[in-house]
């Protein structure tokens, strides 16, 4: 028989071989066998390549993708940056437009203030004015009334029925002289 089995025992540990190979032959045989087998009926190299280019569009695809995604997140960011500015200027410019226009308004403010003081006094000044015309009025009334009181009980006192007569007398009389 062509299958051999022996078995050997050194150095207190027993070693089977099968036609002159050891376990350890045996293994690297099996090995062989089967990397020959899929090489040559399974197609195993040609699966592998298939796996590997897949692998490799795959990378390439995600690699792509992610310089798409860099373009247009650098894209964002430039005009992020571009609106931040543009934000910081129309920000100075609405600062400095509400700064002229709260100066405007104070000025306005002042001048309404003046102007209306000027009213204020022009009416007070008016009203006091007419205040001192009435008052003036009122006594220059008060004293003619006073005068006319005071001439009629003057005349009452100094004139009376007989005086009277003798006055309309001397008027008559000076009417019926011719001038």
């Amino acid at each position: 028989m062509l299958y051999a089995l022996t078995v050997a025992v050194e150095g207190g540990h027993a070693k089977a071989t099968l036609l002159g190979l050891d376990s350890e032959g045996w293994v690297y045989v099996g090995l062989t066998i089967f990397l020959l087998l899929a090489i040559f009926v399974g197609k195993a190299p040609q699966k592998i390549v298939e796996a590997l280019d897949g692998r490799i569009a795959e990378t390439r695809r995600q690699l792509d993708e992610a310089r798409a995604i860099r373009a247009e997140a650098e894209a964002l960011l430039n005009d992020a940056r571009a609106r931040t500015q543009a934000s910081a200027g129309d920000a100075a410019a609405i600062v400095a437009q509400a700064e002229a226009d709260a100066k405007a308004m104070l000025a306005k403010a002042e001048g309404d203030a003046a102007e209306l003081i000027a009213r204020r006094s022009k009416m007070a000044e008016d009203k006091i004015a007419a205040a001192e015309r009435g008052a003036l009025a009122e006594v220059r009334a008060q004293a003619a009334q006073a005068a006319t009181r005071a001439a009629a009980d003057l005349i009452g006192a100094r004139y009376g029925a007989e005086a009277d007569k003798a006055l309309v007398d001397r008027a008559i009389a000076g009417i019926a002289r011719p001038n």
